[in-house]
């Protein structure tokens, strides 16, 4: 047998694998294939099973992160206007203490953005 005729033989389908799906499901299929750029519909679900992943996350601790780092800037902010109204000698600090919460809020940002697309 010769090496091309052996790789056909590795890479023939002639197996069907069926699912069922509610229209929303199809039409969330179809978007999320329109946006992969891949050629086929059959080769963009292989590559989701074979190269996907499930992820489990919980909504409600989302929110409540997002909740907490929100009450931190805005007690960050507070103490920034407190304290400036008497004393400009900290508006460094200020600068930095504000450059570390858009650290943080960055990554939450992307976060919550990826987790939306994965949800639709």
């Amino acid at each position: 047998m010769r090496k091309s005729e052996k790789k056909k033989q590795v890479t023939k389908r002639d197996r069907y694998l069926k699912i069922r799906v509610t229209e929303e499901e199809l039409e969330a299929f179809k978007r999320k294939f329109k946006n992969s750029g891949m050629r086929t519909f059959s080769g963009f679900v292989r590559a989701m099973i074979f190269e996907g992943y499930i992820v489990h996350f919980n909504e409600e601790e989302l929110r409540e992160i997002y909740r907490l780092v929100a009450n931190i800037s805005n007690n960050i902010n507070q103490i920034i206007v407190h304290v400036s109204r008497d004393d400009n000698s900290f508006d460094s600090d200020f600068a930095e203490i504000k450059e570390k919460m858009n650290r943080i809020w960055q990554p939450l940002n992307f976060f919550q953005a990826k987790v939306l697309q994965l949800k639709h």
